[in-house]
This record gives structure tokens, sequence and C-alpha cells, in this order.
């Protein structure tokens, strides 16, 4: 398996196991994640859930290797978007990189070490919060490589960070650190480095404190309302034809060795 389950009590951690790619998901992951969410979601035993990542990486987006092969081909086919869908709750549907169409009735906290970059910016944001180690950095490092923002990186961002905010990531592919993630709103907390994911946990312990049906029933109410979020993804998706045009090219430009150690001044 590609990911890692532990639960503690009604507190249960799902993480991306694949240290060695940086936790870049592939399709077998993303699969993983998905049905993992969706299973979270409907145990009535558990209250919240942490995302997190392992080997001191949360996750470093969709695996450029995969896409630029076509491996993942058969994947991305799978998740085209009907006109009519409108119900991410009801009708839930996988995203890229697996659970970022979801609108779940419980709350996520995200545990980022590391990178959280492209996708894998796209996955935090799609989390309820975040907490954010010292020494972390995010960022549309997809940007880079022709691949579009397709899992709620274009829905989800301008309403954490504002739209003025959310160009400048979305239009320059910068890294951004913790400190700078906190004041922008990205960051819930920041915490020592390697401390993320005890953060989280405890946070998501305390909030099985409280009533749950007025949390989720409040959690709910403070989103965007799901019509709302399926249209959005919808649109968001037309530019997934981008892919194809740009963005092959660019992940195989990766695949080949280009961006290595953070170097993108030959692309």
């Amino acid at each position: 398996m590609t990911i890692r389950i532990e639960t503690e009590g009604a507190v249960r951690t799902i993480a991306i196991d694949r240290p060695a790619a940086r936790n870049a998901v592939n399709p077998e992951t993303a699969q993983a994640l998905y049905a993992a969410f969706l299973d979270f979601d409907a145990d009535p035993d558990l209250a919240v859930a942490v995302l997190t990542g392992t080997g001191g990486a949360f996750c470093a987006g969709f695996d450029l290797k995969a896409a630029g092969s076509g491996a993942a081909d058969d994947w991305i086919a799978r998740l085209d978007i009907p006109g009519e869908w409108s119900d991410p709750m009801g009708d839930p549907r996988p995203g890229p990189m697996g659970p970022s169409r979801l609108m779940l009735g419980k709350p996520v906290i995200a545990a980022i070490e590391g990178h959280a970059v492209a996708g894998g910016m796209e996955l935090a944001a799609w989390c309820d919060l975040r907490v954010m180690a010292e020494g972390a950095n995010t960022g549309v490092f997809c940007r880079r490589w022709g691949v579009p923002l397709i899992d709620g990186g274009t829905v989800r961002l301008p309403r954490l960070l504002g739209q003025g905010r959310a160009n400048d990531l979305i239009l320059t592919g910068r890294p951004m650190g913790a400190q700078e993630a906190q004041a922008m709103g990205f960051a819930d907390r920041v915490v020592p480095q390697d401390g993320a994911l005890a953060a989280a946990q405890a946070l998501a312990r305390d909030l099985t404190r409280f009533p749950q049906g007025c949390l989720r029933a409040d959690h709910l109410s403070a989103r965007m309302p799901p019509a709302d979020l399926a249209a959005a993804l919808r649109r968001e998706w037309a530019s997934a034809a981008l892919f194809v045009e740009e963005g092959r090219a660019g992940a195989a430009r990766f695949a080949g060795g280009k961006g290595r150690g953070g170097d993108f001044s030959s692309l």
C-alpha cells in the first residue's frame, strides 16, 4: 500500500507513504486516499482525520513521472465530471489527487512537513485546517511544468487567502515558507520542525471533545454550498485539456531531471 492508516480513539491519521518520491501521488495512491476518506466519513466511531506524509514531506504533488510517461492516462480519463454534477456530498467523485472533490461531513487537518507543493498544496487546501512545521514550504510548483491546477486549487486558494494573494502564488509559482503561509492565512498553526503531526493530532483530539452534531452543522454552514463547489470544480476541470497540450511535455522534462534540487534556471 502507498498509504498508512492509524486510528487512536475518534481520530484517524492517513499518511501518504511514498517517501522516495516525496509522497508524490500516483494513480494507485490517489485511489487509496479517495477510498480512505470515504471510509473515514462513513464510520460513526470516527470524528476527525489528519492527513500527512511520511519521511519528512507532506506531498510533492501528482507524480510527474507517471504523468509524463502516460502511465496515469487511464486514471485521468476516468475523472471527467458530468455537466449535471452538483452534489459533492451525496454524489462523491474522485479528483486526480484522490479526495480533492469530496466534501466531507467531518473535519480534516493537514500536518505539513517539508514540501506541500503543486497538487500537494491543493490537498492541503482541501483540508479544513493546516498545521505547518517550520522549514516546510508550499507553492504552485506545477507552474514550471505547464501542469494546471485541477484539484481545487483555483477554487480554494482565493477563498483562503483572498484573490490578490492567491493570484501571486498561482501566477508566479513561487515558494512560500511556514511563517509567510501563516501570515497569508494558509497555515492555521506553525510549530517546530518535526512537530506537525503531533500538533495536528492534539488539535484533532481537542475537536472530538465537542458535541459533534453541532460542530458538523456549523462546519458545513461555514463552507461553500455544495452546488457552488461542484460548479466551481467543473469549471476548473476544463483546464485539464491543457495537460495534453503543455503538461505532458513539462512532466517529461521533470522526469528527465530538470528542476531537481530546486534549480529552475533551465527548464
